[in-house]
């Protein structure tokens, strides 16, 4: 075990990636704590404010990126500079990854269904960098023998299978599918084979005229859904917090 872990961690390369992961894993995890104490009015912190404009934690998360990003590239290769660089990199990006929702939808949706992408975006985050750590390299290339290496024609092609698979996922609506599949191998083309999702690009192209397979994607994406969204909600909801129950609409006037 310490073997490996000299091997495919403290490697030359790999420390700063470590730092990194770790500063961006506990970042989340604090910040977390911190808007849940702050949503209960428990505790010293209060939300931050300038002039009447409330600053979101991304602002100073950005900030951080760039001086991490840039250090990362000014400093000494394998030196303490890199080491600083990676950990100031992974606290900015934790920060600005915790309201990656709000980014997205230039709307404070943090305690909202909504919001809830927040926290996939850190887990999947999170778990990519960690597979790289762990020894895997985009496409599968790391276990292609010495030979496949320097066949150049080997390498290539199976990097375009890998992206043609991940393609086919993700067009099918299968995302998480198709992210995983580029770093592991064979995980897209489980994602390739299977049904569509409904409403996913290749369901409306291809399904429009096959109502036998429109009806079993539908089929299976219901008994999935009812499956994996209750203990995949109540994750979530551990992980980053409850959403906001939505206020109950009004019926429209009719006029």
């Amino acid at each position: 075990m310490g073997h490996w872990w000299v091997r495919n961690i403290i490697e030359p390369g790999k420390l700063p990636l470590l730092l990194a992961l770790a500063a961006f894993v506990l970042t989340f995890a604090v910040t977390r704590v911190i808007t849940r104490l702050i949503r209960a009015g428990r505790g010293p912190f209060r939300n931050v404010s300038a002039g009447g404009l409330h600053i979101h934690h991304a602002v100073p998360g950005v900030v951080l990126v760039i001086v991490g990003g840039f250090g990362a590239f000014a400093g000494d290769r394998h030196g303490a500079g890199e080491a600083l660089a990676a950990v100031v990199f992974g606290v900015g990006a934790g920060l600005v990854l915790d309201e990656f929702a709000l980014i997205l939808h230039l709307d404070d949706v943090y305690w909202t269904e909504e919001g809830r992408k927040s926290v996939e975006a850190v887990v999947l985050t999170a778990a990519l960098v960690a597979l790289l750590l762990a020894g895997f390299a985009p496409f599968g290339v790391n276990d292609l023998t010495a030979q496949e290496v320097a066949d150049r024609g080997t390498v290539i092609a199976n990097i375009c299978a890998n992206f043609v698979l991940a393609l086919v996922a993700l067009s099918k609506g299968k995302a998480r599918l198709a992210v995983f599949g580029a770093i592991v191998p064979l995980v897209a083309l489980f994602g390739a084979v299977r049904l569509a999702r409904p409403g996913s690009p290749w369901a409306r192209r291809f399904y429009g005229h096959r109502p036998r397979a429109r009806a079993r994607a539908i089929l299976r994406a219901y008994r999935h859904d009812r499956r994996w969204s209750r203990p995949g909600r109540a994750l979530e909801d551990w992980i980053g917090g409850r959403p906001d129950p939505k206020p109950p609409r009004l019926p429209e006037r009719r006029r």
